[in-house]
């Protein structure tokens, strides 16, 4: 993938975002959501794990499309692009981080909730953000609001969506994906309730559509 191929956002409107505490629960997870007609997962940088989990998922499960996330750094950048990452997700930005995601030719969806930051994303080439946190920094509402002096902005909102605010979030002409962790309860992992998982993310994906469809 270059830098510009965001082709992956259109594999599916919901991204699962995953904090795996358990490699060995990785593999079996992103199969369940993958079967569940949600291939692109969001593994966050937030364990010591991740990297090997991302390893996992990149060479088990080929259908899945993995990517890194809570990557703050050049450094965990490379790591994770090295360990099989597709796309790098970031819950803010920095120039560092543009330079790191152009030189590496890999997409990045750099954290962004303020004007200012969207000018700074915007002038290093990314038009494609990731809104964070959504609900803490206006929702639905912010998201209708940047829309008026940044109409070439496209918006993966993350933060406190669910499925009672799916819908809310997916009407917005901006949004094209939302990421979100409710399709992978915890007590559904522990479980390791795989079925469960596949059928949350099979309902999230049958709502988005209607949701869309009715757009």
């Amino acid at each position: 993938m270059s830098t510009h191929d965001y082709r992956f956002l259109h594999a599916a409107p919901v991204i699962p975002v995953l904090v795996i505490h358990d490699v060995a629960t990785a593999v079996p997870m992103a199969r369940a959501l993958v079967e569940g007609g949600l291939p692109v997962l969001e593994v966050t940088l937030r364990t010591p794990c991740a990297l090997e989990a991302i390893a996992a998922i990149a060479r088990e499960v080929p259908a899945a499309i993995v990517g890194a996330g809570t990557v703050c750094n050049a450094d965990q950048l490379t790591m994770s692009q090295t360990h099989g990452a597709q796309f790098i997700v970031s819950p803010g930005s920095s120039q560092a981080l543009f330079q790191a995601a152009h030189a590496a030719q890999i997409p990045l969806l750099p954290g962004v909730c303020t004007a200012s930051e969207m000018i700074q994303a915007m002038d290093a080439g990314f038009n494609i953000l990731k809104f964070f946190p959504a609900e803490a920094n206006g929702g639905v509402a912010a998201l209708k609001a940047f829309s008026g002096p940044f109409p070439q902005l496209q918006f993966c909102p993350t933060g406190g969506i669910n499925r009672s605010n799916l819908a809310d979030y997916l009407s917005v002409n901006s949004v094209i994906a939302v990421g979100g962790s409710w399709v992978t309860p915890p007590e559904a992992v522990q479980a390791q309730d795989w079925d469960t998982i596949t059928q949350l993310a099979k309902q999230s994906v049958t709502l988005a559509q209607t949701i869309m469809a009715a757009a």
